[in-house]
């Protein structure tokens, strides 16, 4: 690496040569210039050489891969780096070995006013039941604990955090002896977050932007709102991705609105819009996502919190506010209900406007062909979570316990709504799933059901531009002139072109497609390693071995 000083006031340059740039303007590319924040040129090593007069720094890639960034379209930031910094339960085999977690987390924070973790699953547990109040009582020499199931659906609590909300017991979702869902579920959630400092919030936040600029993420979409992280945070982490270095923080905010003064509101906090987790129904772990037919498992449908009219009001209020509007919805009534409410916007304000503002829904998880056809028609971005299908897919997983094998085989359909037009942006839920895009991508192009499998190509598209353009920009998350430099350099081995369907070859190495090719995702080998990251022109990762 060779470098010269120029004065501060004029944008760098610097050229990258000798690796793999993944760009459409040249699937031959090995060299790419980038000129302050923006990429300014991508071609052949030997053009190469006429740009190195005028390069501040020269980065000899060693044969590394360069792409563009990603962009992780759903995450909750403070909600990751509590898990990252403190009690993560994701890991643990069994409710004895959750309870032992939590007991050595007690003790470990004596100081904590409230104890918090995640991640339990005991669907995946031998005698598949959650730990009891009793039994958290006792782990926590009953102190206040907030644990939330993956899902972030249902949560249990301890006997003390309960006494800190006052009438709790009388709201739904509260069950003697069982986890609490829905309404006394986010009233516990609000009660514990409150209890966290700024400085436990801003640690937690720097640890989840970190490890995220470490896996080659350079966007996230954080997906707060009233019941999930409060203003506080929500304010508080825009005011920080501003602040320092690391990955782009584009703020949805899930608050339902109906008048041009409530999408002001939402767009004073920093917000791109009233959207992310809007909630319209639960999840399938919690038995809350919102279904037409019953649950295999249980003798009810599930959870519906938004009907179509408020839908239909708030897609309104969003779009002749220029605000982009969003909605959770996972179970196929959810869903209606979401299609339902913004056709009913659309024949009111007319089917362009509402196009244009490019809505969106996050996990979109059972759709009818009619609603995937449905989400084309209305310009409706599909924010979707492939390693959902990973974790919980398959005969023997969780969807199928909850829906029955052959309801649960038309879950998570990226195909299906690829072939209908419809834009996709993928990401993680964190921390529901780790931060990890490669396996994201990896698992949308080996889904566990075949007919729903998409090309590496097109999951990688949709993990990277599909991210900024859920957010309208286009001409962003990709390595052509003019872009935004955000970008990573990858350790990676040889580079493929991978097609989803068995009927034809997997992959080619051929060069004469002219397709730039990607890493080779077959599950059991190793994913790329990140090297550096850079936002902006702006390095925020370096690997210790870069």
């Amino acid at each position: 690496m060779s470098e010269r000083t120029t004065p501060e006031t004029e944008p760098r340059t610097v050229l990258l040569r000798g690796g793999e740039v993944h760009s459409p303007a040249d699937p031959f590319a090995t060299a790419m210039a980038v000129r302050g924040d923006r990429i300014a040129w991508v071609g052949s090593e030997g053009a190469a050489d006429a740009l190195l007069d005028d390069a501040d720094e020269v980065v000899d890639l060693q044969g590394a891969l360069v792409t563009p960034a990603f962009t992780d379209a759903h995450v909750h930031t403070t909600a990751t780096g509590l898990a990252l910094t403190g009690l993560d339960l994701t890991g643990a085999a069994s409710r004895a070995e959750a309870l032992a977690l939590v007991r050595a987390h007690a003790t470990a924070r004596p100081a904590d006013s409230v104890l918090l973790g995640h991640g339990w699953d005991a669907a995946r547990w031998p005698d598949g039941r959650p730990p009891s109040r009793e039994e958290l009582d006792e782990a926590t020499g009953s102190r206040p604990l907030y644990l939330s199931r993956i899902d972030v659906h249902s949560a249990v609590v301890t006997t003390a955090l309960l006494d800190l909300v006052p009438g709790v017991t009388a709201r739904t979702g509260y069950t003697p002896g069982a986890p609490l869902t829905q309404d006394a579920h986010h009233a516990v959630r609000t009660a514990a977050l409150a209890a966290l400092t700024a400085a436990q919030r801003t640690e937690a936040q720097r640890a989840a932007l970190r490890r995220a600029a470490s896996l080659g993420i350079g966007s996230v979409h954080e997906c707060g709102g009233p019941v999930i992280s409060g203003e506080e945070d929500f304010t508080g982490l825009l005011a920080l991705a501003r602040a320092e270095p690391g990955p782009r923080v584009t703020g949805y905010w899930g608050e339902l609105v109906d008048s041009a003064e409530g999408a002001d509101r939402v767009r004073a906090l920093g917000a791109a819009g009233a959207a992310g987790d809007l909630f319209v129904d639960g999840a399938f772990g919690s038995h809350t996502a919102c279904l037409h037919e019953p649950y295999a498992d249980a003798g009810h449908t599930g959870a519906a919190y938004l009907p179509a009219d408020r839908i239909a009001a708030h897609v309104l209020a969003c779009t002749e506010a220029g605000l982009q509007a969003g909605f959770h919805a996972i179970g196929d009534a959810a869903v209606g209900a979401v299609t339902e409410g913004v056709r009913a916007a659309a024949e009111k304000l007319g089917p362009d406007r509402v196009r244009a503002a490019r809505h969106r829904v996050e996990h979109a998880e059972l759709l009818s062909p009619e609603s995937v056809a449905a989400f084309a028609e209305l310009g409706l971005t599909a924010s979707v979570q492939p390693v959902f299908d990973a974790l919980w897919g398959g005969a023997e997983g969780m969807y199928a316990e909850r829906l029955g094998a052959e309801r649960a085989r038309a879950l998570n359909p990226f195909a299906a709504l690829l072939r209908a037009g419809v834009p996709l942006a993928l990401g993680s839920d964190s921390p529901v799933t780790p931060l990890g895009p490669w396996a994201a991508v990896r698992a949308a192009a080996f889904h566990r059901t075949p007919e729903h499998r998409i090309s590496v190509r097109a999951a990688f598209a949709a993990h990277t531009r599909g991210g900024w353009r859920a957010r309208g920009r286009d001409e962003a998350g990709v390595l052509v002139p003019g872009a935004p430099a955000d970008y990573v350099l990858w350790r990676t081995g040889e580079l493929l072109v991978q097609a989803p369907d068995d009927r034809v070859a997997r992959w080619s190495t051929d060069p004469r497609s002219g397709t730039p090719g990607l890493p080779d995702l077959t599950p059991g080998t190793r994913l790329p390693e990140a090297l550096r990251t850079v936002v902006g022109g702006r390095t925020v990762f370096v690997g210790p071995d870069e």
